[in-house]
This record gives structure tokens, C-alpha cells and sequence, in this order.
């Protein structure tokens, strides 16, 4: 609509455009922003968290998305209107939508970041598997899923030490928080094939608990020293080490050798190997695991659990590409909103991967479009070709790309005026909207 024409009706105005991929990722959250200038922010954060800044705090993403202040963006993130378990409800139904039924593979897995002084809400000293030792920093329980190597948030819950809870809070054990989510997940009616963790929860017949009464499959590392009590009258079997053929997510794949240690008559309790000769092997070179894996699952078991390393990857990426501890919060009620919307793009992402837009039929439709309009975006010379999420989020990253130059060299043009500069950018950006992804209306 003409902006003069919506001043005189009283109408709120257009939220300013982006680029075309991410404005219709975004444009099914906007009516959970009440302003206008909200559902801007959501966007350009979306903006700035993909962008190759390597930090991505509020001031870092102001510059890059040529915004005046921070402010706008800190004010979005800590005292405007907005509901984070409205935002997290919307994505996970996006999630559902998309997979439409298709089985996942749950992670979970514990991180924990450094923070400095005592000031933010639920940082204390304790174990941080970020770094492998007992630091000060604030842990939080994750969820994640994997379709086709292909890695998705779901959920996150913090974990509260004794000495930092606050009126109204409960204690609760990391393995309560991962018995949480698992229930939650259930009752989001994902379809969970399988469920990976790490020792944590492998070694807690309280999570392992919860998996057997949910009738969960799941794979489970263990220490190498943990026992196991067996009744009467049980005993141990080993079986021998069988070759197979460990596949990676890249699709290449080598020798492995596995054997399954039975303890009694429900424990299954795995370990493969990583060298090529079982004979000669250390015994600190194994993996531990429990399982309950029964048919088909039970014969990928190498394949399932490899599935693990590969997610904990990942989420450095993360971590590491998104910004997930460049917060500048102490409130935690603003810190899980950052988060969500770490979550969102993190989404946004993997809904652009391969595999995912393979499950929307319209797909069909954008390549339609996309050949009609004679661009191949994959002949730029930096262009991923493969179908990884790193690899799709380089590919986003090239798309915004113009726009963000644009913003950048843009204050030059009242100084040194050039109308050819400023056409050949514009038809750079128009022909960059057209790179449009499939996205299931919610």
C-alpha cells in the first residue's frame, strides 16, 4: 500500500523488506509481534545471526544490518510484547508440518558456557563440557533432531544450580530436565525413532526409565567401568567382533568392527571399535553402549550411534556460526529469548536443506520458477554444492550478501552520487529475490 496513503487511513505501516528469503520465512511469525517495529527486529536478527560476523552481538548486528542503534534490537529482546513459548510453539509446528509424520532421531545433550562474575541469572561453577572442566557459566539441556543428516533445534531447558534458584523455582536434575523434554516431545506428537545421549543419561535408570515406559528406541553411551547388577541365576555373553560398514554423513564409508556384550536377559550393552584390527585394539579406544535396539535398528547400530558425534558437531556450529553465546543478558528471561530466535534461524537453515525441502511437494513450484527465470544460482564460483547444514547456510549467506554490501557502501552514495551503481545493485537484489525457498504455510 502507498505509505502516504496509510498515513491518512491511520494504518500501520509495512514492516521494511529484507530479502525475499527471509522475509517469508519470517512472515509466518508476524502476528505474534504486535508493532511493526518488533517484527522488524525479529527479521533483521535473522538477518544478522546468518551474516559471516563473527560476533554476533546486538551492536555487531545493528552495523551490519544498517541500523542506526542497538538499542531498537535490545529493547525487542528484553521489554517488548512478545511471547517466547508462543514463538517456540510456532516453530516447532512448522517443524511437525514439514517433516509431515516422517520419523526423527532425538539427541540430547547437555552444553555449558563460560560466563564471567556471578550477576547473570543461574551461572555457577560446574562441569561445562564446552571445556571439559568445572568453570563459572550457565548450563543448558538441548534437544535436537537429525532427518537424513540433517540436524533441526526442538528444545531447550536450563539447568538451575542449588545456590541460584529464585522464588518460584525448583530444583531439577539435568536428568529430570532430559525426562522433560522427551515427555513434551511426545506430547508435540513427534514421531521419534530413536533417541541418542551421551553417559549422563546413559548411566540414569531414571531417563533410561522413561524411554522403556514411552517405548522408545535408543542408543546410549556408557563409561567403560560401569557395572551392572544381575540376579540370580543371569549371566554375561559376549559375542564376537563382526566386520561392517560404517557410513558417515558425507556418504563415504569404512571398515568397522562391532560385538555385543548381554547382560542378562534385557540389558543389551554394545561397543565397536574405531581401528581396523580388535585384536590388537587399547582398551581406552572403544565406545561403550546400552541399547534396546530391536530388528532393522538393531543391524545400523554403528551407523545410529555415529549419528551422535556428528550432532555434537553441529552444534558447535551452532554455537560457533550462530552466535549462541554472544549475549550480553543477565536476565535469563532475556537470554532464553535469544535463544529462541537462535532456534529460529537455526530452523530457517535447515528448512532450507535438501533434504527437508524434498518432503514439500511444492517444491516443485520454486524450481519451476527459479528455471523460468533463467538464474542458476549455483554457478557462483563460492556456491555449495553439497548437503550439508554448513553447506546451506554458506549458500543463505550468498544470497544476503548484496543487501548487506548494498547497506554498507550505501552512506558513500550521498557523497559521491552514481544512479548506474545504485540501478546495477538494485537489479542485483531483485534478481536475488527470486531465490525463494518452499516454506509450509503455518
Amino acid at each position: 500500500m502507498d505509505v502516504e496513503l496509510q498515513i491518512l487511513k491511520h494504518l500501520a505501516r509495512d514492516a521494511h523488506p529484507t530479502i525475499a528469503i527471509i522475509d517469508e520465512y519470517c512472515a509466518e511469525y508476524k502476528d505474534l509481534f504486535k508493532e511493526v517495529r518488533n517484527y522488524e527486529c525479529f527479521k533483521y536478527l535473522h538477518l544478522g545471526i546468518i551474516s559471516t560476523i563473527k560476533r554476533k552481538s546486538l551492536p555487531e548486528i545493528a552495523k551490519v544490518v544498517s541500523i542506526n542503534s542497538s538499542q531498537s534490537l535490545h529493547h525487542f529482546l528484553a521489554n517488548s510484547d512478545w511471547s517466547v513459548d508462543e514463538l517456540k510453539q510456532r516453530r516447532l509446528n512448522k517443524l511437525k508440518q514439514v517433516l509431515n509424520g516422517q520419523a526423527i532421531t532425538v539427541v540430547i545433550d547437555e552444553t555449558g558456557d563460560r560466563k564471567k562474575g556471578k550477576k547473570t541469572d543461574y551461572v555457577a561453577r560446574q562441569y561445562l563440557g564446552s571445556v571439559g572442566k568445572v568453570d563459572n557459566g550457565i548450563v543448558s539441556v538441548n534437544a535436537y533432531g537429525v532427518y537424513h543428516n540433517i540436524t533441526f533445534p526442538l528444545m531447550v531447558k536450563v539447568f538451575k544450580p542449588e545456590g541460584t534458584l529464585k522464588e518460584g523455582d525448583k530444583y531439577k536434575t539435568k536428568i529430570e530436565l532430559a525426562s522433560e523434554i522427551i515427555t513434551d516431545l511426545i506430547e508435540e506428537n513427534f514421531n521419534i525413532e530413536l533417541v541418542l545421549a551421551d553417559s549422563l543419561y546413559g548411566e540414569s535408570s531414571q531417563f533410561l526409565r522413561k524411554l522403556d515406559e514411552s517405548n522408545l528406541a535408543y542408543v546410549v553411551a556408557i563409561r567403560s567401568n560401569y557395572g551392572v547388577w544381575l540376579p540370580v541365576g543371569q549371566s554375561v555373553r559376549k559375542n564376537k567382533w563382526c566386520k561392517f560398514e560404517r557410513t558417515f554423513s558425507n556418504q563415504k564409508s569404512e571398515t568397522r568392527y562391532i560385538r555385543e556384550i548381554i547382560y542378562g536377559k534385557k540389558r543389551v550393552i554394545t561397543y565397536w571399535e574405531i581401528t581396523n584390527d580388535p585384536e590388537t585394539m587399547p582398551e581406552n579406544s572403544t565406545s561403550f553402549v546400552m541399547t534396546n535396539l530391536q530388528g532393522s535398528l538393531k543391524k545400523t547400530l554403528g551407523n545410529l550411534y555415529g549419528l551422535r558425534t556428528w550432532v555434537e558437531y553441529g552444534f558447535r556450529q551452532c554455537k560457533q556460526e550462530l552466535g549462541w553465546t554472544d549475549y550480553r543478558f543477565t536476565n535469563f528471561q532475556h537470554i532464553e529469548r535469544w535463544w529462541e530466535i537462535i532456534f529460529c534461524v537455526y530452523t530457517m537453515i535447515s528448512l532450507n536443506s535438501p533434504a527437508l525441502l524434498a518432503l514439500n511437494q511444492s517444491c516443485q513450484v520454486k524450481t519451476e520458477r527459479q528455471i523460468n527465470s533463467h538464474i542458476d544460482f549455483s554457478n557462483h564460483q563460492q556456491w555449495n554444492h553439497e548437503c550439508g547444514w554448513k553447506n546451506v547456510l554458506k549458500n543463505l549467506r550468498l544470497i544476503v550478501q548484496p543487501l548487506l554490501l548494498f547497506w554498507l557502501i550505501y552512506p558513500w552514495i550521498d557523497i559521491f552520487p552514481n544512479s548506474q551503481f545504485l540501478l546495477g545493485f538494485n537489479h542485483l537484489i531483485a534478481a536475488m529475490n527470486q531465490f525463494k525457498s518452499c516454506y509450509v504455510s503455518g
